[in-house]
């Protein structure tokens, strides 16, 4: 049993910061969030020293099965060697302070479990299994003109697989959930590093996509939907997609349809950034380097459109390659530029855990709750550029009641 002591609480919503406040964990789960004096016997107390005590981050938008730029490189890469960067790439984003991330694609139950039972230490995982595509969509990863020897036209890899109409969509979501997926990814726009498709192009047919959405909820789950284009996010509204990732060109109209539904977008700035100033140097190529002209300026107006209609924004980073996920934290800064920090924080903690349909047991500090927490040498609130220096900034990292950090 640990007692938190004379921290300062910020409990992943309010905007008022509780000076004073003691936190006990028992066990995995806090047990009491209190103003008063806290004694208990066997309890090691841990003195805050009046630092700022939130839950642990949470990442919407995340990949641990994608060490290369090169998508295609994981389709030829043993799943052993495979499994080892995704083991390496979930503890650097434990020790950056996100004890829960969902990830986008390529992760299946199996490194979940491996998480859970501690033979890799990383954040608790939500996953996609393999994410879906049309052919010649955002997931197919095969180059233009490449054939197939069997004939069979199907592109099966390891981020995604394509299934093309309603009863390949129905076969392959069911295939998914009974492998342990958490939520279903759909890709319904081209995409930036994908080699055959415009960004503009709309994927699967509205039959496709209610097929996904309504073969997820018999599991009492979702479908986030990757879709850069406006078009794309309206058919999410018709369609029942819950989730929108990148929402790169939202407008006025349509986030307020968004809000309408209390559906979720999460944005993506970490990796619009990343490939816009140093994709050239990088070997990024000229088709995919063509397609991010004015996308990172398109995704801090939707960002911006969101926050006038009111919309749940989720927090994601969608980093790529083993060389750029300690650029993570990055994303609160890249956010700050257009939403106040209170608002930043509160998509990576309250309302990413709302997304994950996990509200009131995630993302957040009281009574029940998961002992994901984090202590802060720099108040966030001042200076949330300190969540990119978690070496300077953690002073304590607790997931599920385990201390993973401690140098108070």
């Amino acid at each position: 049993m640990f007692v938190l002591t004379n921290a300062r609480v910020f409990d992943g919503s309010s905007e008022e910061i509780l000076g004073g406040t003691s936190v006990v964990i028992e066990g995995a789960r806090i047990r009491e969030v209190t103003s008063s004096h806290v004694q208990l016997k066997d309890a090691q107390v841990l003195d805050c020293g009046g630092r700022l005590l939130m839950p642990g981050l949470i990442d919407a938008h995340f990949h641990a099965c994608s060490p290369s730029l090169d998508l295609a490189l994981g389709d030829r890469m043993p799943a052993s060697l495979m499994a080892a960067h995704a083991a390496r790439i979930l503890e650097g984003t434990l020790r950056r302070g996100f004890t829960t991330v969902r990830d986008a694609a390529g992760a299946d139950a199996g490194l979940a479990q491996a998480v859970e039972l501690g033979l890799v230490r990383g954040p608790r995982l939500f996953v996609s299994g393999k994410a879906l595509s049309q052919t010649g969509g955002h997931g197919d990863l095969r180059a233009a003109g490449q054939l197939e020897p069997c004939g069979c036209g199907q592109y099966h890899g390891s981020l995604s697989m394509v299934a093309d109409g309603a009863d390949e969509m129905r076969r392959a979501v069911r295939e998914q959930l009974r492998q342990g997926a958490h939520q279903i990814k759909l890709f319904l726009s081209g995409g930036v590093l994908s080699p055959t498709d415009p960004l503009w192009m709309p994927q699967f047919s509205a039959e496709e996509i209610l097929v996904a959405v309504q073969e997820a909820a018999t599991r009492r789950t979702y479908v986030m939907a990757h879709c850069h284009t406006d078009e794309g996010a309206r058919r999410c509204v018709d369609l029942g997609v819950r989730s929108i990732e990148h929402g790169t060109e939202i407008r006025d109209s349509t986030a307020a349809l968004i809000a309408g539904k209390g559906l979720f977008v999460v944005p993506t700035l970490s990796i619009a950034a990343l490939l816009q100033t140093q994709g050239k140097d990088l070997g990024v190529p000229q088709v995919s380097m063509a397609k991010l002209q004015g996308l990172y300026a398109g995704m801090l107006e939707s960002i911006e459109a969101c926050n006038r209609a009111g919309v749940k924004l989720g927090l994601g980073t969608d980093l790529l390659d083993h060389r750029f996920h300690a650029l993570q934290g990055r994303e609160f800064k890249l956010r700050a530029e257009v939403s106040r920090p209170i608002d930043v924080l509160r998509s990576a903690t309250s309302v990413n855990a709302e997304l994950l349909q996990r509200g009131g047991e995630l993302g957040c500090i009281r009574a029940g709750a998961y002992a994901d927490l984090l202590v802060l040498d720099n108040d966030p609130l001042v200076d949330i550029e300190s969540l990119g220096r978690p070496e300077e900034s953690i002073a304590l990292l607790m997931k599920a009641g385990e201390l993973v950090k401690n140098r108070l």
